[in-house]
């Protein structure tokens, strides 16, 4: 997503995915794949990387260009799985 950005010459562009892409996989990683997992995860992953609460903002900030773009999507998955993998624990 570095070169994209370069080339491009915007930050974080809405027709680099290479971040949304990556971010949903991990969002998915080791939850049963039904329906409601698969919509639950792209609502959430959704929901944290449009608001990226603490520290997912302050991560994209930290981390300049490519790796800044990367990074907080990283982060907002695994916050998706975790709550996901909370929520196959208990129910």
């Amino acid at each position: 997503s570095h070169h994209a950005e370069r080339l491009l010459n915007d930050k974080d562009s809405r027709y680099i995915v290479i971040d949304e892409f990556i971010g949903f996989l991990i969002s998915v990683f080791y939850l049963p794949q039904t329906y409601g997992y698969i919509i639950a995860a792209f609502f959430l992953f959704r929901f944290f990387d449009i608001l990226k609460p603490f520290p997912i903002r302050k991560i994209g900030l930290i981390l300049s260009g490519g790796k800044g773009i990367m990074a907080d999507d990283i982060v907002a998955a695994l916050y998706t799985n975790l709550i996901l993998q909370i929520w196959k624990l208990i129910y």
